[in-house]
């Protein structure tokens, strides 16, 4: 007899046939199923043709914090349980890690049943570079918090996916064409669904056909990674680091541009080392 434990189970997206057939063994023989929302994960059940004869705790972002112990001890009792989302992978932007972690610490088995993934589907859906990327969870709703959350990550060298709303679109898709106004992006939305689509061009381009001609449903943003050119486009570095080399070290001055900016520290020393040559 195998050891109880916590499984991480992924489930369809939209297309339920995206159901994997392990996902539904697990979700047939656990004894207690931690939801983020029973009713969706019933419907689901009684779609993919899994019996509801099982306990289920509401597990959300409100009351994670008190869950986590009653899982834990629901497992140490002697019963799996499995953790899923409303759809997709579980702790993508859902809440779940504190359960992992602490069960981690308590010594209890956590086990993941993958399966479909809305960052991964729109990542290989877009055409931008998947080398390297970030996903950076939902857009503030916020005008202020969607301009800083942006201009924290123009100057990430790597692909960006975000989560966005259809009604908030047009207002992310300005604030990215203000701050990265030469990026090429997708919108990708409706993965796996009837009316799933992938829109490609410049963020100039996707701004004007947005504007025109509005589109509904979920949608995953995908942002190319920043060019060269435009690191250093919106502050003039130069002039900043000439006043800082006059009361810093090479080092710190290097540092403390690069850090207040969110600029990568070679080409900020690059920059800095040619001016200390010049004129120091």
């Amino acid at each position: 007899m195998t050891n109880p434990c916590l499984y991480i189970v992924a489930t369809p997206i939209g297309n339920l046939s995206d159901i994997s057939i392990r996902a539904k063994e697990v979700l047939s023989s656990v004894h207690v199923i931690a939801a983020e929302d029973s009713r969706n994960t019933k419907k689901l059940f009684s779609l993919i043709g899994i019996t509801c004869n099982k306990k289920f705790i509401a597990y959300e972002d409100h009351f994670e914090h008190e869950k986590v112990q009653e899982i834990i001890d629901i497992i140490k009792n002697g019963n799996d349980v499995a953790l899923v989302s409303d759809a997709g992978s579980p702790l993508i932007s859902d809440p779940g890690y504190k359960l992992v972690r602490e069960c981690h610490k308590q010594g209890i088995k956590v086990t993941t049943i993958p399966g479909c993934c809305a960052v991964i589907s729109a990542l290989q859906m877009s055409g931008i570079p998947t080398n390297r990327f970030m996903f950076a969870g939902f857009v503030p709703n916020k005008d202020k918090a969607r301009f800083d959350f942006f201009n924290d990550l123009k100057n990430i060298n790597s692909t960006i996916v975000v989560y966005e709303t259809a009604i908030r679109l047009l207002k992310t898709l300005k604030t990215i064409k203000e701050l990265m106004p030469n990026r090429e992006i997708s919108i990708v939305r409706e993965i796996t669904k009837m009316y799933e689509e992938c829109i490609n061009g410049t963020i100039e381009e996707i701004c004007l056909q947005i504007e025109n001609s509005p589109i509904k449903g979920e949608i995953v943003l995908v942002i190319a990674p920043c060019l060269e050119e435009e690191k250093f486009e919106d502050i003039d570095v130069e002039k900043i680091l000439i006043e800082e080399l006059k009361e810093s070290t090479l080092k710190d001055a290097v540092k403390k541009v690069s850090d207040t900016y969110k600029l990568k520290k070679s080409d900020v020393y690059e920059k800095a080392l040619k001016i200390k040559n010049n004129t120091i």
